[in-house]
């Protein structure tokens, strides 16, 4: 019979107090280190919340062959309210679209507010859609601004307005104003002086005109020269001197701007093609090809085409027996043509050097009946002067006008 070994107390014991400390270590353990409780976190969220609205916006430019009802389909606008839209323009407004308008489509979300439809910087028409349907005529309130500046000339008229921050187009209103009696280029002198005071319109800080020339003073070789701006109940708005006087001649003197004279009106010039003793019956003005030429005055073309040693040629009849002529032209004006009206300052043609011509310029005739004249020195007729009923009225905003003009000049020689 096999008999078992009995295990050494001192094994057995042992055993039994390393179990008693691990237990007791344990213990201990849990009791410093207690596990960190678990935290409930529960997420609510309210699903009836509308989201966030979001604004866009389309644009279209409206272009021949257009209509509003392309337009909103393409805009996708639905078909129940592009009809509620026609039925609601009562006044027609919309019927005053044209190529060239803008039209912002403005959404929030999916859903379109408005339409707006821009006409020009001032006038637009708003159709709001935000609760039913109005249409109706918007115009933008204008801010009319008034400056004042001046100068002396010591290169060009030009540079030197530039200079004091005159603006281009206050610039060539300038010198087409004064240009009836002072030629830009020939004329001008180092020390004459100008002023002008013109008003700007703005709208919503945007400037919305290029400008107008309210007043305006120009000293040529110590000759003072005064024009006033006054809108005439028969000639409407026009330019007049001190006395009452419309600056504005019945003719250009030059066809063109800012060129200069290369060839005066000489009877014995000699040709320099032709190397010979050739009347020059005419005044030709140096400038860059392609400058545009315009109309000396109001007339009807009678003759566009080409004319031996004239080139490209156009000729225009005027009253009182008149008539003018343009040649060595580039191109005409693709409006030009023989029979239809011109008015004065409108473009015929550009500067060229067709026919017999040794470089870019504008060969300028003057004709009296059959008598050419020489455009520079022929006395030009005036305008109609300013109305009688009105010569009042005119004298006392030209007197407030001369009174702001030595205004700004004390605060500026102050």
């Amino acid at each position: 019979m096999i008999g078992f070994k009995k295990s050494p107390i001192k094994i057995v014991l042992g055993l039994f107090f390393v179990s008693i400390i691990f237990i007791i270590l344990l213990y201990v353990d849990s009791v410093i280190n207690k596990p960190v409780p678990i935290e409930e976190i529960s997420i609510t969220e309210d699903f009836n919340k509308s989201l966030p609205k979001v604004k866009n916006t389309l644009f279209h430019e409206v272009k021949k062959g257009d209509s509003l009802s392309v337009i909103f389909e393409e805009k996708e606008i639905p078909l129940n309210t592009a009809y509620k839209i026609f039925n609601f323009d009562e006044n027609n407004l919309l019927s005053s679209i044209k190529p060239g308008d803008k039209m912002e489509f403005n959404y929030v979300n999916e859903d379109i507010v408005n339409i707006e439809i821009i006409k020009d910087k001032i006038n637009s028409i708003l159709i709001d859609l935000s609760d039913g349907v109005s249409i109706q005529k918007l115009e933008k309130k204008i801010q009319n601004i008034k400056s004042f500046k001046k100068g002396i000339i010591s290169s060009s008229f030009y540079q030197d307005a530039l200079k004091v921050g005159m603006p281009d187009s206050i610039i060539m209103d300038f010198a087409y104003i004064f240009g009836w009696d002072i030629d830009f280029i020939f004329d001008v002198r180092k020390g004459d002086q100008f002023s002008v005071i013109f008003e700007t319109d703005y709208s919503e800080g945007e400037q919305i005109s290029s400008g107008d020339i309210i007043f305006a003073e120009f000293i040529n070789k110590g000759e003072r020269f005064i024009v006033q701006r006054f809108f005439d109940d028969i000639q409407g708005k026009q330019y007049f001197d001190e006395n009452g006087n419309n600056v504005r001649k019945a003719f250009l003197r030059a066809p063109l701007d800012f060129a200069y004279i290369s060839s005066h009106f000489n009877p014995n010039r000699m040709h320099p093609i032709l190397h010979k003793i050739k009347a020059h019956n005419g005044v030709d003005y140096a400038a860059k090809r392609n400058t545009p030429v315009q109309a000396s005055g109001d007339g009807i073309i009678s003759f566009v085409g080409e004319k031996g040693g004239y080139g490209r040629t156009v000729e225009i009849k005027h009253g009182g027996n008149i008539k003018t002529l343009y040649a060595h032209l580039e191109r005409f004006n693709s409006r030009a043509k023989v029979g239809s009206k011109v008015k004065q300052g409108e473009i015929i043609g550009y500067v060229g050097d067709s026919g017999w011509a040794t470089g870019p310029h504008l060969h300028f005739e003057f004709w009296q009946g059959r008598k050419r004249t020489d455009p520079v020195k022929v006395k030009l007729p005036s305008a109609k002067p300013i109305n009688k009923n009105q010569l009042e009225s005119f004298e006392n905003t030209l007197s407030l006008n001369l009174k702001e003009l030595n205004e700004y000049n004390s605060k500026q020689n102050g």
